[in-house]
């Protein structure tokens, strides 16, 4: 029996090892381009033996990475990064990379490239990162007529860096919250991967985009507050201005470490709200129904309670 064959780009990181699960279900043989293998070990214990093979990852090499797509049926792009460091730069990326592996999908004859992208790409944007995320797909359509992108808004899910990240800022008496009222349609990671699930399954669908959000649309400040409010945590939330904002994320930009706000992030909150436009495709038009990440995030954020799993719930 021949199993399809799946490589997937990205697949040790936050959708990644989701994703990889659902098509070991499916009976697909997963590739992964990675650097360190070794490091992703655990996804060898999501599948049985032989369904998930790892190569190496050169970004300056692709001729493993050929082969590879060369005898896939799909191929999945899920690389992207948050912000810019030396080494790693948002036209790279987010848009040569694409280009590159477009490419090879079209000279091979996949059967379909899954492009992951985001809400609010845009060519006109002042933001580089929402510059390169368009022209990636510009770059996908361009070179495979087989291509299919998909712009999730702000996934959320037991890693992600988002509402993590304001449970661990709740040290803070205050905790201040660049453009409190930009809108969002933060959506969980399972409901991102079952979108990819059915984006392989659904047939014609080449040459579309899929604009998936969560089924409610919040405020940055209301969504924080929702965040407190599950780790039993009374904590001020107010307005940081843009023109602090974006002098604090210079300052941050100085520092050897991952910065928490950068001055692209700023440029995109000045921009529109990054809920799903009604331009295109959406998660109805593939049957699915979005789980609420204010309900979903109470299964991961219990440990960042004082009493932990098992803490009484305050009434704030």
């Amino acid at each position: 029996m021949n199993y399809p064959i799946c490589t997937i780009l990205g697949g040790g990181g936050f959708i990644g090892r989701y994703l990889v699960r659902n098509l070991t279900k499916k009976n697909y043989r997963c590739i992964i381009p990675t650097r360190n293998a070794f490091q992703k070990g655990h996804l060898k214990t999501q599948a049985p033996p032989g369904a998930i093979e790892f190569i190496k990852w050169n970004p300056n090499d692709f001729s493993e990475i050929k082969e590879a797509i060369s005898n896939s049926d799909v191929v999945i792009n899920l690389i992207g990064i948050l912000f810019e460091n030396r080494k790693q730069k948002f036209s790279r990326i987010h848009a040569e990379i694409p280009n590159i592996i477009s490419k090879l999908c079209s000279e091979s004859e996949v059967k379909k490239f899954i492009h992951i992208s985001a809400i609010g790409a845009n060519e006109n944007s002042k933001s580089k990162y929402q510059q390169s995320k368009f022209q990636g797909e510009v770059n996908a359509f361009n070179n495979s007529k087989n291509t299919v992108v998909i712009r999730p808004s702000v996934v959320c899910g037991a890693e992600d860096n988002f509402t993590n990240l304001f449970s661990k800022l709740s040290f803070l008496p205050v905790i201040p919250v660049v453009k409190i009222n930009y809108k969002f349609q933060p959506i969980l990671v399972t409901d991102v991967v079952d979108t990819i699930m059915k984006t392989i399954e659904t047939k014609n669908n080449y040459g579309k985009i899929y604009e998936i959000g969560g089924p409610k649309i919040i405020s940055f400040g209301d969504m924080v507050k929702s965040i407190m409010k599950t780790i039993n945590k009374k904590r001020f939330v107010i307005n940081m201005p843009m023109p602090l904002a974006r002098m604090q994320s210079k300052i941050l930009s100085l520092l050897p470490f991952s910065p928490i706000l950068t001055e692209d992030q700023c440029n995109i909150l000045s921009e529109a709200d990054n809920i799903v436009s009604g331009e295109h495709l959406t998660l109805k038009d593939l049957n699915i129904e979005s789980v609420d990440v204010e309900i979903a995030m109470k299964k991961w954020l219990w440990r960042c309670r004082d009493g932990g799993e098992f803490a009484k719930t305050k009434q704030l």
